[in-house]
């Protein structure tokens, strides 16, 4: 695929993984930007989650997924993907658009962005904008893991095997 400039104002992001926040069970994907000073959390349902891990592993499915159908048909359809590009945060909810070849730009899931990015090994860039209002410092992420492994092991110190009983 060609390479595209950037629009202004936009900050590129590496994928760091998924994971799973205790004690809720919330799956988000995390990513990173290039001076690995600021994290964006994406908060997603588990199947966008197991989509975004086997994305990230190189996993291919047992069958096509609806990801990998979609890259199929745009490919038949003489197009690519160029990139993804998280555009707005709305009620909370992050929005995506899918940078097509030939300047097209189709809204998308963020989820499903950056999975189609992952499987098509093409950047995931962000408003500056996003960033602002959801991004946090990778020190305070980081702070916070160490506070969840804290409350967890609280947790096991005060749990009992009858309690699963």
């Amino acid at each position: 695929m060609a390479e595209h400039p950037e629009p202004a104002g936009d900050v590129p992001l590496t994928v760091l993984g998924v994971r799973v926040e205790l004690p809720e069970q919330q799956h988000v994907i995390l990513l990173l930007d290039p001076p690995g000073e600021i994290v964006l959390p994406l908060w997603v349902g588990s199947p966008e989650a197991a989509a975004a891990a086997l994305a990230l592993e190189g996993s291919p499915s047992p069958r096509p997924g609806t990801h990998a159908l979609l890259l199929a048909a745009l490919a038949a359809a003489g197009s690519g993907l160029r990139g993804v590009r998280l555009t707005r945060i709305e009620d909370e909810t992050v929005h995506a658009a899918l940078l097509l070849d030939g300047g097209a730009e189709v809204d998308a899931r963020a989820s499903d962005a950056v999975v189609l990015a992952v499987r098509a090994q093409v950047p995931v860039l962000c408003a500056a904008e996003v960033i602002a209002a959801a991004g946090m410092a990778a020190r305070d992420a980081a702070a916070g893991d160490e506070d969840e492994v804290d409350d967890f092991r609280a947790f096991l110190d005060s749990v009992d095997p009858e309690d699963f009983a």
